[in-house]
């Protein structure tokens, strides 16, 4: 067993990693006011954004599966990875060098997890693959790049490579980097056979495949002779860093400009990627390999999110083919799942962005894609084909084939509108159309007419996530003084200072409130010193269980009605809650002045008087605080 990585690197990765850098690799991220920022949630499907980070805190919760934590915390879930390996990761970016503890005897060397050995793999073998493109036997692929109109630029600029023909070219190479044959047939890189492993890709051009945080997890490699009698693109199979179904390609070059410019282009290869880009179109991306599913729709979602609204355009490019046919009605059946605008571009004589780039010049893939048309108007009229519309039984028929899809449309608002377009294509009088697309949603089942509809709801059992404490009734107003004292508490504590620390347990009615003061208490009060992280860390270490830190990093990143706490805010709403607590106090004494018989315990009853004129001297004047502040 390898030794562990000492404590104090942890400490500084942590403090290095900016968890808003780390984020935006997987989600656009906007501005919440009081320092936060917010996205949609990369752990659950959602349609309105509730995933909040705080930068200064170091803290990420999302409010609507209850998925919480730090900079490590985030990067372990959402890459699979264990501590060890996020915490490397971290540090290989932030330019941290780690040390580690000595293990037992024979135990020595660098621990390093599964996956960061698969990823430095997979980077030693693009580079490995990219230089071979020069070689010559590589001179077959160079002018299978050359004759699509890719030059020596463009093929360094998107990584492509060339993979040698011998059977352990690829192999010996990383053996002699350290990496062990178990490693690289674990990555797909290599295949068993009988002698030992040998190279999966051999002879063939080979595009990396990155995820959104630009680590190569695979590769897509094209057959370029006639003697290879493989299928024309080969893929990296399935491991423990590579899902096909949650990787899309170009997507660590196109990220960027598909959340600034609310677009992604879906196209079908690796070759149409590149086109598309070099013409222009930065925001293309292709599937590996797959049918265009429900996850790659969850990382564009995530990318083009806007202003708390999801929007944009997500536009599909097939062939005009029956595949390609096939594959928009694919499409159109996932469409639902998006909020955004979808569209199809398909080019009339068929040709996709990489023949369209070398006939007609990169302006004609970007007229393509402005070309664009609705991806409902392509699907119902790709019903109506066929169909004679000039006769009235082929207007009858294209209305029983097309009636059916239209009724399938989810957006109550949208739905008439192609109505009335499905009128004016066949001719036929609106009443007649609105029949026929009623009867047909009637007489479809309900997983075909809601096709693909987002599960929004936190899961439920063991993969819910940590244990949650229940929370009060959001109407509660009571409720909502005591969880912004304690966002006050939390996350401006400098500010908040012996106005928190005031503060009694008691004064919480709420258990996970109450428990959260408990740990606030414990982590030695608001005027500590302690602000920021090492504040939260503090907190969350003196919390008793997970369920109780859950609630802290909600807390923690939950947004202010201000863009920062001043105290003046925190004066008034730590004051509303001791006025709170005060008038239960008082109410409490009052009922027991009223058991109190005035002539047989004189002494009782005038001390519990006392008490109550004193504690409502000092309910006015915490009302006073309150009137100064901005609650």
């Amino acid at each position: 067993m390898a030794g562990r990585i000492r404590d104090e690197d942890i400490v500084l990765v942590r403090e290095k990693a900016r968890i808003d850098e780390v984020v935006r690799d997987y989600v656009t991220l906007k501005s919440a006011g009081g320092g936060s920022l917010k996205g949609l949630c990369p752990f659950h499907d959602e349609r309105s954004p509730s995933f909040n980070v705080s930068p200064a805190k170091g803290a990420w919760y999302c409010f609507g599966c209850g998925e919480g934590g730090d900079v490590i915390g985030f990067l372990r879930k959402v890459d699979h990875l264990s501590f060890t390996e996020a915490v490397e990761k971290l540090a290989g970016r932030y330019g941290v060098t780690l040390r580690y503890t000595e293990g037992p005897a024979g135990g020595g060397g660098r621990p390093t997890g599964d996956r960061t050995k698969l990823v430095e793999a997979h980077k030693a073998a693009a580079a490995f693959y990219a230089e071979a493109l020069g070689s010559p036997e590589a001179e077959i692929g160079r002018r299978f790049l050359d004759e699509r109109g890719f030059d020596r630029d463009a093929a360094l600029h998107f990584g492509v490579g060339f993979a040698p023909g011998g059977w352990d070219a690829l192999v010996g190479h990383l053996r002699g980097k350290g990496f062990t044959d178990e490693q690289m047939i674990l990555g797909g890189l290599a295949v068993k056979g009988q002698r030992g492993a040998y190279d999966r890709f051999r002879g063939r051009l080979v595009w990396p495949i990155r995820d959104l945080s630009g680590d190569v997890v695979g590769f897509g490699a094209r057959r370029l002779r006639e003697d290879d009698d493989g299928p024309k693109y080969l893929n990296t199979p399935e491991t423990p860093i590579y899902k096909k179904s949650q990787v899309l390609y170009g997507i660590d070059l196109a990220r960027k400009d598909i959340a600034k410019n609310k677009q992604a282009v879906v196209v079908e290869g690796y070759t149409d990627v590149m086109a598309a880009h070099l013409s222009g179109v930065t925001t293309a991306v292709a599937t590996c390999g797959t049918a265009f599913g429900s996850d790659h729709i969850s990382v564009l979602r995530r990318l083009l999110m806007d202003d708390g609204v999801f929007s944009g355009r997500v536009i599909f490019t097939f062939d005009g083919d029956a595949a390609g046919q096939k594959a928009a009605q694919r499409a159109f059946s996932d469409d639902q799942r998006f909020t955004a605008q979808t569209f199809v571009a398909v080019e009339p004589s068929g040709m996709d962005p990489c023949e369209l780039r070398i006939a007609k010049g990169p302006e004609a893939v970007v007229d393509l894609v402005e070309a664009r048309v609705p991806l409902f108007e392509f699907a119902i009229k790709a019903e109506l084909k066929g169909y004679d519309l000039d006769r009235a039984e082929g207007r009858v028929a294209g209305l029983k084939a097309a009636a059916p899809v239209v009724a399938r449309i989810r957006d109550e608002a949208l739905r008439p509108e192609y109505v009335r377009l499905l009128s004016g294509w066949l001719g036929m009088p609106d009443d007649e159309v609105r029949r026929a697309v009623a009867a047909a949603g009637r007489a479809a089942p309900p997983a075909s007419r809601r096709p693909s509809e987002p599960v929004v709801a936190a899961p439920s059992g063991a993969a819910a996530g940590p244990p949650r404490l229940p929370r009060p009734d959001p109407r509660d107003k009571v409720a909502a003084v005591e969880r912004e004292a304690l966002k006050v508490a939390l996350q401006a504590p400098q500010t908040a200072g012996s106005w928190v620390d005031a503060l009694e347990t008691e004064a919480f009615r709420s258990p996970a409130y109450a428990a959260v003061h408990e740990a606030i208490v414990a982590a030695g009060g608001a005027a500590s010193g302690l602000a920021d992280r090492a504040w939260l860390d503090a907190v969350l270490a003196a919390c008793p269980d997970d369920a109780v830190r859950s609630v802290v990093h909600e807390l923690a990143v939950e947004p202010v009605p201000m863009d920062e706490i001043d105290a003046r805010y925190a004066q008034s709403v730590i004051a509303r809650l001791l006025e709170i607590d005060a008038s239960r106090r008082i109410a409490d004494l009052k009922a027991r002045l009223q058991r109190i018989e005035p002539a047989s315990d004189p002494d009782g009853y005038q001390a519990l008087f006392a008490d109550v004129l004193a504690l409502e001297q000092y309910r006015r004047g915490l009302r006073e605080q309150v009137a100064g502040g901005t609650t």
